[in-house]
């Protein structure tokens, strides 16, 4: 059970890094602004400490 578990996990994790990505780069083709790629930088750096923490707990 635990390793379908992570593999959900993982699957999740993928999941959203691909949609942090696309919102990244389709946030970059809107604007070229130095705002919206903070704001990405720093979504991206919260979505993978939330995985970081998710392969914590089940660890």
């Amino acid at each position: 059970m635990g390793k379908d578990t992570m593999t959900t996990l993982k699957g999740v994790g993928a999941g959203l890094v691909a949609g942090m990505m696309f919102g990244f780069v389709s946030s970059v083709m809107m604007s070229d602004s130095r705002r919206n790629k903070k704001k990405a930088s720093k979504a991206i750096n919260t979505v993978e400490s939330i995985l970081d923490g998710m392969q914590e707990i089940f660890r």
